[in-house]
């Protein structure tokens, strides 16, 4: 795999090694007339770092030539490197609100929302075994996202500002769903869009429910997407799987693949009449599953259940501490 492509003068594709089955997240670094922007530098391993001493080493600069590090959102792959490159570079980091505000609630003091999560997840039928390993599985993400930035270090974006991204000024645009806070980059001049994780090639980002942030993440997602898909986008720069420029076509598809997904999952709950998540879960996703993907998919799955519930297709009943889903 090649690790560092080259897409224009100015734009650089790093490919940032994950320790999971996505192998790579998309890092990109733009060239400016002040030095270079970093969008999104991974998570933090040793093969991460190796990879930036050789992106570095590549572009004939040291990490003080970087004048800012932008953060589409606060997952681990997007965000983990952020504070190991603020500390070799001095360089501000740039992201939401929200983003991070929910860093902090992730990886900061106590981990508050570990605790969240394994109540959504026992409120939605997963057993105590798998519960017990999930817990491990939060906490090994601190290794991964430190050493965190501190307040001091970030500067928050909003959507419907503008940004310089090297020598263009892009468009913020709010895009939750797969993540509240979501921030895609948008140039009208150019048609160039840094999209992050909202709108990927190949593969659908995934839409998960986290305890008290939104209440509603896939209905938030869909609207996005409505938004997106207007956009005279011409070259789109993905957090994962390569750059692209079928950019509103794929958008379509992805609206098409969820809205088939919740029929899917309807049907699937009529034929036994009831159902909770965790076994809806098991039933769309097979048994095979990590924790890590049985995280995201439980998740997947308990937002769209929420999505049907609210848009009155279903029903929740409690039983015993877990909800059970039936159709309405």
């Amino acid at each position: 795999m090649k690790t560092i492509i080259h897409h224009d003068d100015s734009i650089m594709q790093v490919k940032v090694p994950l320790p999971f089955p996505l192998r790579w997240i998309n890092s990109y670094v733009i060239k400016g007339n002040h030095g270079y922007t970093v969008i999104d530098p991974g998570i933090h391993t040793a093969e991460a770092e190796q990879v930036w001493d050789e992106v570095m080493q590549e572009i004939g600069a040291g990490y003080t030539d970087i004048e800012q590090i932008v953060l589409t959102h606060h997952h681990p792959d997007h965000y983990g490197m952020s504070g190991w490159i603020r500390e070799r570079s001095g360089a501000a980091i740039y992201m939401s609100k929200s983003a991070w505000k929910q860093a902090k609630l992730l990886w900061g003091n106590g981990q508050p929302l570990s605790s969240a999560i394994l109540a959504l997840f026992r409120h939605h039928g997963m057993d105590e075994h798998t519960l017990s390993g999930m817990l491990i599985h939060l906490q090994s993400f601190v290794a991964q996202v430190s050493p965190q930035p501190v307040r001091e270090d970030i500067r928050f974006l909003q959507s419907g500002e503008v940004h310089p991204l090297g020598n263009r000024k892009y468009e913020l645009l709010d895009t939750p769903g797969h993540a509240h806070g979501h921030l895609s980059f948008f140039d009208r001049g150019s048609g160039v869009i840094f999209c992050g994780d909202q709108v990927l090639p190949q593969i659908t980002p995934n839409v998960s429910l986290i305890p008290g942030i939104d209440p509603d993440p896939l209905k938030s997602y869909l609207e996005s997407l409505d938004m997106l898909r207007t956009l005279p986008a011409e070259q789109a720069y993905p957090g994962h799987r390569n750059p692209f420029q079928a950019f509103n076509p794929r958008v379509e598809e992805i609206m098409a693949h969820h809205q088939e997904r919740l029929q899917a999952m309807v049907s699937m709950i009529e034929s036994e009449a009831s159902m909770h998540a965790f076994r809806l879960c098991r039933k769309l996703f097979g048994e095979r599953l990590s924790l890590h993907q049985l995280r995201f998919a439980l998740s997947e799955t308990i937002a769209h259940l929420i999505y049907l519930e609210n848009q009155e297709k279903l029903v929740g009943t409690l039983a015993e501490g877990v909800v059970y889903y039936s159709v309405k």
